[in-house]
């Protein structure tokens, strides 16, 4: 079931540099929200936050809360591992376990976190691609291995591994960077649909694509190199990108910067 985010006073930490300073927001269930901004902003920092990855980083740490619904995903005793299960994310560049099968590939994280009969795995696995928008195009190969996929397809099959699971929130760090126009209008399509049923934030460079699949906007920006960068402004994107309220937001979204 789509969740809530409610982010407050949120800075994120390399060693002793501040990557992003004091955030604050909220995610809606079953929308979609774009970060944008320049090259270095703290974009997908914040967006790692949220489901705990930043730590991964040597030396990442953060301070202030993320709200998913009521649980404090970063509360005493709350479980790293379960926070991932419950905020999936897609990475840059498709990343198919390259030794697995299509099949093996969506149930991955099926299988680590509980058992399952084999029908029942068949009928999620199945269930996911078509929630990709795959099952049609790989339904008489799901033995053979993802990685013999095209890039759109191998994206779209991490979407699937991604939500099998059926996590609340689905993060998205500029999916659609690595692939050509077609496989673009593809997973903006398969975005479209997610929404119905899960909280989706994506990170993306590309304006026409934020207004294109979002619901709300929030731009990102740093006062000067070396410093952390900031949350200048959220609303909704038809807004963002015909009235902004703030000067560097229309400086940014005009190409003035960037």
């Amino acid at each position: 079931m789509a969740k809530r985010i409610d982010v407050s006073g949120l800075s994120a930490y390399y060693g002793n540099h501040k990557a992003i300073d004091d955030i604050s927001m909220t995610v809606e269930p079953r929308s979609v929200t774009a970060f944008i901004g320049p090259s270095g902003c703290g974009k997908s920092t914040f967006l790692r936050t949220l489901n705990r990855m930043h730590e991964v980083t040597p030396g990442g740490r953060v301070e202030g809360k993320v709200m998913l619904d009521d649980e404090n995903l970063y509360g005493s005793g709350v479980d790293p591992v379960a926070v991932r299960r419950t905020v999936g994310m897609v990475f840059q560049r498709p990343n198919p376990f390259p030794t697995m099968s299509i099949f093996d590939n969506v149930a991955a994280g099926l299988r680590l976190n509980g058992s399952y009969k084999k029908a029942e795995l068949a009928e999620i696995v199945e269930r996911s691609l078509k929630g990709a928008n795959l099952w049609n195009e790989v339904k008489d190969r799901l033995n053979k291995p993802g990685s013999g996929l095209s890039g759109g397809q191998q994206q779209r099959l991490c979407i699937a591994r991604a939500i099998a699971v059926e996590p609340d929130v689905l993060l998205m760090d500029e999916p659609c960077s690595a692939l050509d126009p077609i496989s673009t209008l593809a997973i903006e399509d398969l975005i479209g649909e997610l929404k119905e049923r899960f909280t989706i934030v994506i990170v993306t460079h590309n304006m026409q694509q934020a207004a294109r699949v979002s619901d709300r906007t929030a731009f990102f920006n740093l006062a000067a190199v070396g410093q952390p960068g900031k949350l200048i402004e959220l609303d909704d994107t038809e807004r963002i990108f015909s009235n902004p309220s703030v000067q560097a937001t229309e400086d940014y979204i005009s190409g003035r910067f960037g």
